[in-house]
């Protein structure tokens, strides 16, 4: 259902499973299994899969905190998008990749839940996607001793926020990584 025209194609996002951001985060193995079970499913079906690649003075290019974990491997003609900030749209040549496979659903996994994740999410969204997080495929690290919640909750409750998500001609969902359907904004 986007706003964008013509868009009627879906992408996996995998967004910053670096070492830097998901070493010692919460569930990541079975969080990296999952992304792997839905990026081979996407390949698959010829579905596009799109790497996204954070760096900062914490994770400065081509350090091993910048690297991808190794569980997951890039396949040649896979972009990938460089960026600076948590949306993976903002400064970045996303918008126009997924312009090019005429997509206009993104699927979205990786790290971290309550930074690059949601504003990935709602970037997406505002820029009129349809956006499905697969809500077994993002992961974060603990924070509680800033005060956040446990991990395990802000991953549920990011979940449970963004099923609810709708605007005028476009919707946010959340599923697991076996109900993920790559119909243009929808699941099984």
């Amino acid at each position: 259902m986007t706003t964008l025209p013509d868009r009627p194609n879906t992408a996996v996002l995998v967004i910053d499973m670096q070492h830097g951001a998901v070493d010692g985060a919460h569930n990541v193995d079975s969080v990296i299994a999952n992304i792997n079970t839905l990026v081979a499913r996407a390949r698959d079906e010829a579905v596009p899969v799109i790497w996204v690649q954070h760096s900062d003075d914490g994770m400065k290019r081509d350090s091993e905190a910048w690297q991808y974990v190794p569980e997951l491997v890039r396949r040649d003609g896979e972009p990938v998008v460089h960026k600076n900030y948590g949306d993976s749209f903002e400064a970045t040549d996303l918008e126009d990749l997924l312009a090019e496979r005429a997509v206009g659903h993104v699927l979205v996994t990786g790290a971290q839940t309550d930074v690059c994740v949601r504003s990935t999410l709602h970037g997406a969204f505002t820029r009129g996607y349809d956006v499905t997080l697969v809500g077994d495929a993002h992961t974060t690290e603990d924070l509680t001793a800033y005060g956040a919640p446990t991990p395990a909750e802000v991953v549920a409750h990011t979940n449970l926020y963004w099923k609810w998500q709708s605007a005028p001609g476009r919707r946010g969902d959340t599923v697991e990584t076996a109900k993920v359907s790559f119909a243009t904004g929808a699941a099984d």
